[in-house]
């Protein structure tokens, strides 16, 4: 919480700005909205408590004083945290097992999938902010909503992610349309992508993504791109294709492959340069679409995508598990969220400014040591694995006390 704004002056200041944050920090780990009372109740009786053992705090603070002090913090104070985590898995090999070859050509230890995708994590009719986006409805009625851009490093086999900061879809200064999932994705770009620039990143995302300025930006930013293309949005990609086809200019390729007793046929078909849009000012892009079939001819699967990495029958497997893997960002990131005992969608505390992003941002960082903590102790997934929740570890029937290691 370095430079936090902090506007409190005398008998105001008797918590400090770091235990506010770690209060709501502690909230997010043990999945205990009643975490701060009981410590509070554990420090009066026993002169001690986990939430000074563990989390750090010198003194512990209700929940309305929480939410008050941290309202005035935009969550872009807590944003180098992730970086710097980042960089210590990183360091110890820890980011190793997500890292894919995709191109043959390739030196390095293998490139790194990033997943963009935007999710709601306040929705009322009546509950509002200046920092929410306002939605009119068709029937006249006006409902209220935050949402954020949760980026996450995902690889082809791979159930765990790992969080990046997240940028939010909020008003803009000096913008008088509201703020939308692409403008926030090129913000992200703008302010983050840079420091993943060395781990050779290529971006996925959904058909909002593989846009032509948005594609332009994740090039300039030194990345790829690897994004989901629907020919109701690209009818000019789509025309050059089905002329290719009729003049035998798009390659197909198949693999035959089983899963236990059933057999599957993966057909891949692919083209060169093609527009992603009209105009003579259109970025040239290579499509790859992967149509998936039983033994009996019914379709499983079927996509297509675009992108700027070379394709041939070598690699063209790998491409499309990749872009596959995209959907570790519902799956493992924010279905997880949601349903996991993070409760994001839950209103913590909404407030006039910051708090209610803020809040989203803090549990995020404990689902990151969540995902540390089991990506780096064998003890911490030995525990998980015979104890229910995570709430668990902090109740009374798990054994746990003041001082715990």
């Amino acid at each position: 919480m370095r430079a936090a704004p902090d506007k409190r002056t005398g008998r105001n200041c008797v918590y400090r700005m770091e235990d506010a944050a770690l209060a709501a920090f502690a909230v997010f780990t043990t999945q205990s909205p009643s975490f701060l009372a009981y410590q509070r109740t554990m420090e009066q009786t026993r002169g001690q408590s986990n939430a000074q053992t563990l989390f750090g705090m010198s003194r512990v603070p209700t929940d309305n004083c929480v939410r008050k002090m941290l309202d005035p913090v935009a969550p872009s104070h807590l944003f180098p945290l992730f970086t710097q985590i980042f960089e210590a898995l990183n360091a110890g090999g820890h980011i190793d097992p997500f890292r894919v070859s995709l191109e043959a050509s390739e030196d390095g230890p293998g490139r790194l999938l990033i997943a963009l995708d935007g999710t709601a994590y306040h929705s009322s009719h009546t509950i509002h902010c200046g920092q929410c986006t306002r939605i009119e409805h068709q029937n006249g009625a006006v409902s209220y909503q935050h949402t954020a851009i949760t980026p996450v490093i995902v690889a082809p086999g791979l159930s765990r992610v790992i969080p990046l900061e997240p940028e939010f879809i909020v008003p803009q200064d000096g913008h008088d349309k509201q703020d939308c999932e692409t403008a926030a994705a090129k913000r992200w770009l703008t302010t983050t992508a840079g420091r993943y620039r060395d781990q050779h990143v290529t971006v996925l995302g959904d058909d909002l993504y593989s846009r032509q300025p948005l594609c332009e930006q994740i090039l300039a930013a030194g990345l790829h791109f690897l994004l989901v293309c629907k020919p109701s949005s690209h009818p000019t990609l789509y025309e050059e294709v089905e002329g290719l086809a009729r003049a035998g200019g798009v390659t197909t390729h198949e693999i035959t492959r089983r899963k236990g007793k059933q057999t599957f046929i993966d057909t891949y078909r692919f083209a060169a340069e093609l527009p992603l849009r009209a105009g003579l000012d259109a970025l040239a892009v290579h499509w790859l679409e992967l149509t998936t079939t039983d033994a009996g001819g019914q379709t499983i699967y079927h996509n297509a995508w675009v992108t700027r990495h070379t394709i041939h029958p070598g690699n063209v497997a790998a491409l499309a598990a990749a872009a596959r893997a995209r959907w570790g960002i519902e799956n493992g990131a924010n279905n997880t969220l949601k349903t996991k005992g993070y409760h994001f969608e839950h209103n913590f505390g909404h407030g006039k400014k910051h708090l209610s992003s803020l809040l989203a941002t803090l549990n995020l960082l404990a689902f990151l040591l969540h995902t540390v903590q089991e990506m780096t102790s064998h003890k911490y997934r030995l525990l998980r694995a015979s104890l229910p929740t995570r709430q668990t570890f902090f109740d009374g029937s798990s054994g746990f006390r003041v001082g715990s290691p």
